[in-house]
């Protein structure tokens, strides 16, 4: 018996360690794949915007070329482009429709996870179904809207749509995170004499900063990434950096920059990309706060 056992054991085991390294491997390969599927476009298009512009189109995997001319076109407004205002709408834009999108979402998420009524879950699903609608079926009709009241080429034309497109998406992830905090630190406050303003400002929203943190980071990332919208209720006083990089023209009005607009690309892609990486923790910790139960 102890021969047969000592067989088993022999033969088991080798293949329970195959077996495991296999998945380790696949596990690998997929994140590989996914990270080139990524970062592939991103690499390219910084090398490209490091390439001289007179080669451009040449197809060698690494840099060469190197210089630093079509980030100098990129904020040359000789030809109309006026990359660096862009920029800075794009910041007030992002900044100012995540900011009203946080005091309405956690106001919302709050109560839909702490009140009971009817209807709850409803509102909930009218709240998330609200992210899946066409971005493209309503551009006529703000534009139509927009045009009748005056706010086209207006900052409120982008922020308003702009806080309609984040805000199911705060509402989802605090709400979420709102429902698994231990309401009987409420409780305690209020029979410490708190009132539910006092309650909630005090003890469950720092509780809920993580989530918030979290919310803000990719509410200011989906308002600047909108292009849609943008290029139709934009003007040049007030168009963000999406549309400003779509229509740049060079010395040639028929062939597209296309170095001085891979340099822009890098220039806005790059902050993004080291702000989620700085805070990848907090966004990570805030995603998933909610998810398990205590």
């Amino acid at each position: 018996m102890a021969a047969v056992a000592t067989q088993q054991i022999g033969t088991v085991g080798p293949a329970s360690e195959w077996r495991r390294r296999l998945g380790s491997a696949r596990i690998y390969v997929g994140a590989l794949i996914v990270l080139v599927w990524g970062l592939g476009p991103f690499y390219w298009m910084a090398v490209t915007a490091f390439r001289d512009p007179d080669h451009t189109f040449d197809s060698t995997p690494w840099p060469t070329h190197i210089t630093l001319d079509n980030f100098r076109d990129a904020f040359d407004t000789s030809r109309g482009n006026n990359f660096a205002h862009a920029l800075l709408n794009s910041v007030i834009i992002g900044a100012a429709s995540t900011a009203i999108a946080l005091v309405i979402g956690i106001m919302a998420a709050y109560a839909l996870a702490r009140l009971t009524f009817k209807g709850r879950y409803l509102v909930s699903g009218v709240i998330l179904s609200a992210s899946m609608f066409p971005v493209v079926v309503l551009v006529t009709p703000l534009f139509q809207l927009f045009t009748e009241i005056g706010w086209i080429g207006k900052y409120q034309a982008l922020i308003l749509p702009n806080i309609s497109f984040v805000l199911p998406l705060t509402v989802y992830i605090l709400a979420s995170f709102f429902a698994e905090l231990p309401w009987e630190l409420e409780e305690a406050a209020r029979i410490d004499g708190a009132t539910k303003v006092q309650a909630f400002r005090l003890v469950m929203l720092p509780l809920a900063a993580p989530a918030v943190f979290t919310t803000a980071i990719l509410a200011f990332i989906a308002a600047v990434n909108e292009y849609l919208l943008a290029r139709v209720l934009s003007g040049s006083r007030t168009e963000p950096v999406t549309v400003a990089i779509a229509r740049f023209s060079g010395n040639n009005p028929l062939v597209p920059p296309y170095g001085a607009i891979m340099a822009a690309g890098t220039l806005v892609t790059v902050p993004l990309v080291i702000l989620v990486l700085v805070f990848q923790r907090r966004i990570i910790s805030g995603l998933t706060a909610g998810g398990v139960k205590s």
